[in-house]
Parts: C-alpha cells; structure tokens; sequence
C-alpha cells in the first residue's frame, strides 16, 4: 500500500518564507534572493517526504501568496488596472493583484472554505483574454526530478477555479462564470502537456468545491471539463483530491464518473458519510486515495482506528488499488513538533505536527502492507490512553457552569434602540463617529519590549513602562487625527488569540506552531487541551490605564468565544459548540470587570463567525444557533449605557446577516472596502439593520493610503442604504500589519472624510 500528501506548509519551520518575502516588499533583498530561500525550503520538504518513504509526493503546492493567485497568474487572468503587457508574470505583477500598489487597490482576498486561510478571489469576465503566463507548476515538477524526486504536480481543478471566482467589476453580477471553461481549458491542455513532456506520470487537480452544495448546471461542468480534457490526460495517471466535507451523493455519482480520472481523493476525517458512498458505489479499478491522518488539528492520530477503517477499504477497493493519505493539505496545521523544546511533556505526547503527520501517513501504509510497526503503534496508543486519562482535561464546576447555560437564550434586557439612546446620551457622539479596530501598528521595537520580557531579560516594572509610553503615543495619536472612540492599540498583544489564550486555563501554546493566513501573514493557534476557564482579569490593568490617558470614550477590547474557538486548534473529544460555551462564560466575566473599571464602550471581537459555518447547508442552523447565543452570553449581564461593540472581517456575510443581526450588539464593524461593497447590496435589498454599523471604509491589507475623496465617495454609498444616525467610519480591520507611515495619513484622509461629510449634512438640513 502506498502513501500521499496532499500538500505541505509552504512558511518553513521557522518562518523563513515570511521574512524573505518581507524583506523583499521592504526593498532589503532582491528577487533571486526571495527565489532562493523558496528554492531552499521546496527542497527541504520534497526531500523529507521522500525519506520518510511517502510515495505520492506534490509539487506545486509551494505559493508565494495563495494557490488560487498562482492559477489566476497561469492562466493569465490579470484585471486591466495592473497594466500587464503579457508574457511571463514576473513578482511585480503578481504581489500588485495580491497587496495593491501605490496606484490601484488588490484583488479581494476572502477565507478559503472554513478554514483561516485566505485567497485572492480571482476577477473573470467575457472580455479576459486568458493566455499560459506562468510556468510555475512545471518548473516546480522540473526542479524536484533534478533533485531525484518524482513529484506528483498539483493544480487547482478548473471547475473550483470558476465556482471560486467572481464577476469583475463593470461585469454584470449574473454572468456565468462557468462559459469560461471553454476559454481555460486550452491553458490546462498546454500545462498538462508541458508535465507530460517532462516526465510526469500522476497529477493531481484539487476539486473542493464538490463538497459543497452544488446545482445540477454546476455538476455537469465537471462532467463537460475532464470530458474536454480526456484525451490531454491520456497517458498520466489523475487524481482528483477533495477536501473539507463530505461529497454529496450526487456529486459523488459526478466525480466517480469522470473521464480520464484513474483516482479520487476524499477527507474521511470531516467527511465521515462519504464512507457508506464509497462502500455502495466506489468504481471498480479506481484508486481510492484515503483521507485518514486529520491536516487541519494537531492531535495525534489514533492509528489502531485509521487502520481498521483501512482494512474496511481494503475489502472495498483492492489492496494494490488503496492510498494512505492526509485528509488535505497539511497547511493548515503546524510545521514540525521537533522544534517544540518548551512544551509541557504530556501536552507534547497527544500531539502531531505537519512532520509528524508524514510520518503517520506512511506509518498507516507500511502496517496495511503487513510491515506493521508494533513499537510506533503502541507508543501511539499509550498516548491516546493518557490523554483520555489525564485530570488536568477536565473541570467540573466548568462543566457545571457551561451545563447550566441550557434553557436560556441569553438576551440583553432591553431592545438596542433604546440601549443606543441611553449610549448616546452618556457617550455625546457626533453623527458618522471615527473609531478604529483595535490594533495599532507592531513596531520592530516593541516587539523587541515583549521578547525580551518573556525571555525575562527586563523587569515587570520596566515592560509596563515601555508598554504605557507605547499606549500613550497611540493614544496621542487618535486625539491628533481627531478619532472619536479610541483604542488603546494593542501593544502588549502578538496576537488577538494568543494573548487571551495565554491567560486561560485548558490552553497549552507552542513556540514555533506557525500556520500561514496568507500572504506572509503566520498564527500561531493555541491549543486547547482542556475545559476552559478564567483565573484573573485579563485586559482591566491595560484598558483602565489607557482610559486615563484621555478623556474620550476607550475601547476594551475583547477575542470573542466563537473567534478563539475557530483560530484555535480544538480538543476534538467533546463538541465544538460545549467547548465554545466555556470560553464564553470566561468571556462574560472579562465583559463584566471591565465594565466595572468604567470601560464603557467594549469591543468583543467575532472575526471567525462566518469562518465557522459548515460547508453545508443543512448544517448552518444548528452552527450558527450556538455561535450566535456564545456571543450573547459574553455581555448578558451588562448595563444599558455599555456599548458593546463586534467585529468581524474577510468572509462573505451577505448569508449570514440575520444571524449578525440576533446577535444583538450595539454596534459592528465589518469587512466592506475590499469585496466591492458586496456587503451594501444586502441593504439595498431591503435588509432592515437598526444596530450601529461600520462598514469598513478603506482596505488595511494593502499598503496604498486611499484619499478622502474615495473614503467620502464609499461614505456616500453606505448613506444611500443606512441611515445616518447608526453608521460609523472606520478601516476593515485592524492596523498591526501596516507601518505609522501609512497608518496616518489614511487615518488622517478618513477623518477629513467623515467631517466634510458631516458638513454636508448639517448644510442640508
């Protein structure tokens, strides 16, 4: 039996990817220095795949930024603004339709399914004239062989490419992105032909979007495209992976079906139904590429399991006909447990990183073939049994106190209308009130502060030092440009999941448990092992401190239970949703000393909400239910003149608004600038929003610093649906990833934005 890996961690261990490609945005290294260290870390990954014995080994999962960008840049799908004259897309192309440039905005970036990986959303019409401009995927299958690996290139399927892509702006919003199969296909019959050439005998074509669900036109798109393709991939064998989910049985019955396919690829971890399909009605003679070893956690893999469910396949599909496999791409998790030397020992043993997983894989492949490791596999089940075991997993009065949550639907007692008046008349706003997300800019130098505080190299006195100037000169800074509601930016924060992690109980963290967001953008998810509680105040000490740095209103600001629950890796032996009620009533007791300590206005972030929300419809209800009544749980208890204020980014809302709506916060700020105001269309439709809302109005993900004008011209457009008395201005998210050289003046533009609007109106009255 043999072993695949439907893809890696492209960062490296240590992050190198990310600094290399932010030191070359910076101006400090050059092109073929970027290109090496990419080359370095393809090597190192193809070589420990093929030591750790995994026969189908991928190519072309390497990125830059994002493996939808990387087709969009084959196919030679460059919207016009980035004036692209044709041939080979060179970096400057490809990192201006990711980040902007100076002159013209990026490409929206949203979540890749119900993952914290984001894509670049590719902008399609009648007019593009797709041609082969990027050779990456061949030079990368060339570049291993030279290196004695066999690589299996990986490319995203053509259908997904569409069903993932969106009508360019000036195209009309129903025009059918599926008649552009004819026109791609060709450029997948040049790739195809060019791996052919080089020697490839297997490639992979990832299909995800046949876990969702899919209209009858949409199935049979697939059907038409590898049709088309048949006679190109004659001669290769073909697999097309999907990942996520279940496959519906009627995509199944499409997939299974295609022509010129020698083998599929299924997620058995989240996909669990697709088992009885492939029992009933797998095709004879097909491989059946088997997702058993989970690439989105990082808890060891119970091997004795995986391994009967393999030998069920067995049965099914033929020895010589099964693949041990990950469940997807290994990007999702962690890059090696190795590099791990801090991490409580116990902790340590229940879990698997993307290196480990490798391991697993083959582990799995070798005992189906009779070459049984007895010593990894009992090692392995020790773990799992101490796992089970251990005291430090579970609380009973958590559990007690998350039990008792039943029979309520935890409501605020008044409606929001009348709680905004009460804000209003303690608070005293202008109309179109200025704020900011949360997070202010992460200095080199204050990065140095918190290092070398937890390396215990500077005192506790001398970090609430440095950290107090820092918050001063923020706060400084928003009563310069004139912000109405302040924050206190975050300066004692890496991250907005870890920080509250870190003070939690049942969270262990790692020290290099990096996973890529996108771009150069890394988290480092912390783990939740346990029943989660709270042992102190979290964010009192530092958001009093700011509030007495001024005299405008300050922002608390909060991860909600929801978002820490999706950004994190979850303890997978009790449901999501009882976990998520933990962290909320942790949450609610943070909610409620804040307020105590006069914080009036209370930000409760819930960026991940729509992250959250299953790949299938007939399952939103339920997620949602649950993730919408954790919010309401967190601030219950509070007083009418606390406004308390949510967050979210970087998802599709549109789907979702009526759950936003019932989560009943006072005010929201949400994502808009970068997907074209998809988000206005929900209210120019006749969506009735009563809450305060912030509809982002400038993209924080790019370096370009948006004028007054265009901030004032999107004011003008949220105005024309939303009522003047409940809109806010704001960016789309918060600002540690920019530099206080584009940080200022955009605020400053923003600022001058929502004043001269405010003018206007007063004028008109």
């Amino acid at each position: 039996m043999a072993s695949h890996v439907v893809g890696y961690p492209r960062m490296g261990p240590k992050r190198e990817l990310k600094f290399a490609l932010e030191s070359f945005w910076d101006g400090k290294s050059s092109a073929e220095d970027l290109k090496k260290v990419s080359a370095d870390l393809r090597s190192s990954i193809w070589k420990q795949m093929s030591a750790a014995g995994i026969k189908y080994i991928p190519s072309n999962t390497f990125s830059y930024y994002d493996q939808v960008l990387d087709t969009t840049a084959m196919l030679g799908a460059v919207p016009s603004r980035y004036n692209w004259t044709g041939g080979e897309i060179e970096f400057g192309t490809y990192f201006s339709m990711a980040r902007g440039n100076a002159s013209v905005p990026a490409m929206e970036m949203t979540k890749w399914f119900d993952t914290n990986y984001h894509f670049i959303v590719p902008e399609l019409g009648p007019d593009v004239n797709f041609s082969y401009a990027s050779h990456k995927a061949v030079n990368e299958y060339k570049e291993a062989k030279a290196q004695g690996v066999d690589t299996v290139p990986v490319l995203v399927g053509p259908v997904s490419y569409l069903l993932l892509s969106k009508p360019a702006k000036g195209v009309e919003k129903s025009f059918p992105l599926l008649s552009l199969l004819d026109k791609i296909l060709p450029i997948y019959k040049e790739v195809i032909a060019e791996l052919k050439a080089a020697g490839a005998s297997w490639i992979q074509l990832d299909e995800p979007t046949l876990v969702l669900d899919l209209e009858s036109h949409k199935l049979e798109a697939f059907t038409k495209a590898y049709a088309d393709l048949e006679s190109s991939l004659s001669g290769l064998n073909v697999l097309v992976e999907t990942y996520f989910a279940d496959v519906p049985a009627g995509a199944f019955k499409t997939l299974t079906a295609l022509k010129g396919v020698t083998a599929f690829g299924f997620d058995l971890v989240r996909g669990t139904q697709t088992l009885e399909l492939i029992k009933s009605s797998f095709p004879s003679g097909k491989y059946l590429f088997a997702g058993v070893v989970d690439g989105r956690n990082i808890w060891a893999n119970d091997l004795a399991g995986s391994l009967a469910l393999l030998q069920s396949l067995e049965g099914v599909v033929g020895k010589d006909k099964l693949v041990a496999s990950t469940s997807c791409s290994l990007l999702h998790t962690a890059v090696d447990l190795i590099n791990e030397t801090k991490l409580d020992g116990e902790i340590k043993s229940w879990l698997a990183f993307a290196a480990q997983k490798v391991v697993e894989v083959n582990a799995l492949a070798k005992a189906l073939s009779g070459a049984k490791d007895e010593a990894f596999f009992t090692a392995y089940a020790a773990a799992q049994t101490s796992r089970k075991l251990s005291p430090r997993v579970t609380n009973e009065a958590v559990q007690k106190a998350s039990a008792a949550l039943q029979g309520s639907d935890h409501r605020r007692a008044t409606n929001v209308s009348a709680r905004l008046d009460a804000q209003q008349k303690k608070l005293n706003l202008p109309i179109l009130p200025t704020t900011t997300i949360g997070s202010f800019p992460q200095t080199v130098e204050l990065r140095r502060v918190r290092r070398e505080y937890k390396a215990k190299k500077i005192s506790e006195e001398e970090y609430v030092k440095a950290i107090s100037e820092e918050i001063k000169k923020v706060v400084d800074l928003q009563e310069e440009l004139d912000i109405d509601v302040l924050v206190h930016g975050e300066p004692e924060r890496n991250d907005m999941v870890e920080y509250f992690g870190e003070q939690l109980s049942g969270f262990a963290f790692t020290a290099n448990g990096w996973v890529q967001s996108y771009g150069s953008r890394c988290v480092k998810p912390p783990i939740i092992y346990g029943d989660v509680s709270r042992p102190k105040p979290m964010t009192v000490f530092w958001s009093s401190k700011a509030q007495e740095m001024t005299k405008r209103p300050m922002k608390g600001m909060l991860t909600g239970p929801v978002t820490i629950l999706n950004w994190s890796f979850v303890r997978n032996d009790q449901p999501r949703f009882e976990t998520c009620y933990q962290i909320a009533l942790a949450i609610k007791d943070e909610v409620e000393d804040l307020e105590k300590a006069e914080i009036t206005v209370i930000q409760i972030d819930e960026a991940a909400l729509r992250e959250g929300l299953p790949l299938r419809k007939a399952e939103h209800a339920f997620y949602l239910n649950w993730a919408v009544h954790s919010f309401r749980i967190t601030n219950v208890g509070i007083k009418d003149t606390t406004q308390i204020h949510t967050h979210m980014c970087y998802s599709n809302f549109n789907d979702i608004i009526h759950s936003i709506i019932d989560m009943d916060a006072d005010v929201i700020t949400i994502e808009n600038s970068r997907s074209d105001e998809k988000l206005l269309s929900v209210f120019r439709e006749g969506v009735k929003y009563g809450a305060g809302i912030g509809p982002g109005v400038y993209d924080i993900h790019s370096p370009r610093i948006p004028s007054a004008e265009e901030i004032a011209d999107r004011v003008n457009k949220m105005l024309a649906v939303l009522d003047t008395n409940i809109l806010w201005v704001n960016p789309d998210c918060g600002l540690k990833t920019r530099k206080y050289t584009e940080v200022k003046p955009a605020l400053q533009n923003m600022v001058s934005a929502a004043k001269a609007i405010r003018t206007q109106l007063a004028s008109a009255k």
